[in-house]
């Protein structure tokens, strides 16, 4: 019964305090408790019942034979028999107790179905400690998840837009598209067994919370913002209307900003990227060149600034070789298909439609007359630059053979460049029109009124599916039902259609605001200009050339504006990083010492010696 072996020692604790530490041996000369093996192995390690009554004292003795170890004692108060329980000894966090010997069908005799139900419970308990960690961020993405959803549900299956067609029908039968890189098509293929418009829009919906996952990740986790600002960076991207919009068009634009934005954030996750990282950056740079041909200036900036963060040169051409891999092997079908080791057919006459409003072939030298039909009179052209590509009254639509073929695209080609080397002026001009377009509060009907609606949660009853010929053998509408296996029509569903509609008027992000976003992201920079601004250089410069290149390439549109917004948030929020905040708070202190300096240095200041300062006496408690 009860008592003590002389051979071991008593293990217990106070009445009303908890057990904290590790069990004592009664042969403390061979090591730390516990080490050596598990209870019941003859290591001489502790046992105890796991049944304790609160505020009673436990005292438990083992005794050491040679045959093993055994429990040699209760406490006076008593401890109720029960199945016993192995504590394993931790040196940094006391006992630990091992689950129960039991005999039942699960883990601690559960059975699999609460097992099951367990590990739900632990799962939500998860979630709910995850968004208790994160208020700020858990209330806007479930807000934007719901507005999503709505989206979803007010207009089944998806909505389309003119370009939405061409996609669909390389899905159907790929080819190497002449007018627009092939990589939202492999998207489509990819889905096409499940015929569901409906798939691909929450395929798209998830990429676009997942981009404000991205930003709120990275800046309170890597530059440690307060959660309440990393989740004001991830707003505009959340909750944007038109962005919304966006993501339920049959386009390649949210393709396009999710995989630059992954690549952004895995660069800027890593200091110094490992060879697997700097291979995954650059594949995904490749990527997004084939989603949208505005991804090799992403590979120029993601390149350059591995070169100012000096990552090292065998990074970069691994970066460098993995964004080639799939660009050359779509080229390489490409040349197959058309004889031509290209991407696309259609930068020359993009380019065309860019000098198409202040073309003057009066001031260009040696110009080929096989170009003058692209000469037009000022009081003859179109009013838009986009014109110059879309309307039938196009000059190209003066030469023979398909409009995106080679020949035209060759033409377009050397007529532009001949026109901005004579009218370099102009040029800048019409550029710097376009990209400050971007920055004005109202948004105003453009191009015209049919696309500027497709844009827009405006349709009120369902659009028919045009029957445009897609090639010989295929007509549009026809290619969309096959893809959904049925009817295609976008139907507009009250009241979750009205309910995105009464959104959009109000919550979207005007140019402005975007001016501003940028704005802030260059404050950000100045701070840090000895390192290039730091790592907010990347986003900012992607944001901002994202902004230039349809206005130097191409025209303004109102879709071009959105994929820079994720970047320009991102580079917004990393201008209050700690990094950032403490350069500007010692600018300060030296201004403040600058000025207080300069006071003590005038003539006119007396002079007065600073007091000794009095010895300090320890204090001593009273006893």
């Amino acid at each position: 019964m009860a008592g003590e072996s002389p051979q071991g020692t008593a293990l217990g604790t106070a009445p009303g305090t908890a057990l904290d530490g590790p069990a004592s041996r009664g042969d403390t000369s061979g090591g730390d408790a516990g080490g050596g093996g598990d209870a019941g192995a003859g290591d001489g390690s502790a046992e105890v019942t796991p049944a304790l009554r609160p505020g009673v004292a436990d005292t438990a003795a083992r005794r050491d034979t040679p045959g093993g170890t055994t429990t040699a004692g209760k406490s006076a108060d008593g401890i109720k028999d029960g199945p016993k329980s192995a504590i394993r000894p931790d040196p940094q966090s006391g006992p630990v107790r091992t689950a129960d010997t039991g005999d039942g069908p699960g883990p601690g005799g559960d059975t699999p179905d609460e097992s099951a139900d367990s590990g739900r419970r632990r799962r939500a308990r998860g979630l709910w400690t995850l968004a208790r960690r994160h208020p700020a961020f858990s209330v806007i993405i479930a807000i934007a998840a719901l507005l999503r959803v709505v989206a979803m549900l007010g207009y089944q299956p998806v909505m389309f837009f003119n370009d939405s067609f061409d996609y669909l029908h390389v899905a159907t039968d790929p080819y190497p598209h002449p007018l627009r890189p092939d990589g939202y098509a492999f998207l489509l293929l990819l889905l096409k067994p499940f015929h569901s418009f409906a798939l691909v829009a929450a395929v798209q919906h998830l990429m676009g919370l997942a981009m404000g996952v991205m930003i709120y990740a990275l800046l309170r986790r890597k530059f440690r913002l307060p959660g309440w600002g990393a989740a004001l960076a991830a707003a505009p991207v959340l909750l944007d209307a038109y962005q919304l919009q966006l993501e339920h068009l049959v386009l390649s634009d949210t393709m396009f900003m999710f995989l630059v934005m992954s690549a952004v954030t895995l660069l800027l996750w890593h200091d110094r990227p490992s060879w697997r990282i700097a291979a995954a950056v650059g594949l995904i740079v490749g990527l997004s060149w084939l989603t949208r041909s505005v991804g090799m200036p992403v590979l120029l900036g993601v390149l350059v600034f591995m070169l100012i963060r000096r990552s090292g040169w065998k990074m970069m051409g691994v970066t460098l070789a993995a964004c080639m891999l799939p660009v050359l092997s779509y080229m390489g079908w490409y040349k197959l298909d058309s004889d031509k080791f290209a991407i696309t057919e259609s930068n020359g006459i993009f380019l065309y439609a860019r000098v198409y409003k202040f073309a003057d072939c009066h001031r260009m030298d040696d110009l080929p007359v096989r170009e003058y039909p692209l000469c037009t009179e000022p009081a003859n052209r179109l009013p838009n630059s986009q014109d110059g590509i879309w309307n039938a009254q196009s000059p190209l639509n003066r030469y023979t053979g398909t409009r995106f073929g080679p020949e035209n695209n060759a033409l377009g080609n050397d007529f532009a460049k001949r026109a901005i080397i004579a009218q370099p002026a102009d040029y800048l001009q019409v550029v710097a029109y376009d990209f400050f377009r971007v920055f004005r509060w109202e948004r105003t009907v453009f191009p015209d009124p049919d696309t500027y609606r497709q844009y827009e949660f405006r349709t009120t009853t369902s659009r028919t599916l045009p029957d445009w010929k897609m090639d010989g053998n295929s007509i549009a509408s026809a290619e969309a039902k096959a893809y959904e296996n049925g009817d295609a029509e976008t139907r507009v569903v009250e009241p979750f259609a009205g309910v995105a509609r009464g959104y959009q008027d109000v919550f979207y992000l005007r140019g402005t605001m975007v001016g501003g976003i940028l704005l802030i992201g260059l404050a950000g920079l100045v701070p840090l200009w000895r390192r290039f601004g730091g790592p907010a250089l990347l986003p900012w410069t992607l944001a901002t050339g994202l902004l230039l290149a349809p206005a130097a390439t191409a025209e303004f549109d109102y879709r071009y504006i959105l994929p820079a917004v994720p970047l320009a948030a991102l580079a917004a929020g990393m201008a209050f990083a700690p990094e950032v905040r403490g350069t500007v708070a010692g600018w300060g202190r030296r201004l403040r010492r600058g000025a207080g300096s300069g006071t003590a240095a005038a003539p006119d200041a007396p002079e007065v010696p600073a007091e000794p300062a009095e010895p300090k006496i320890p204090e001593v408690a009273a006893k």
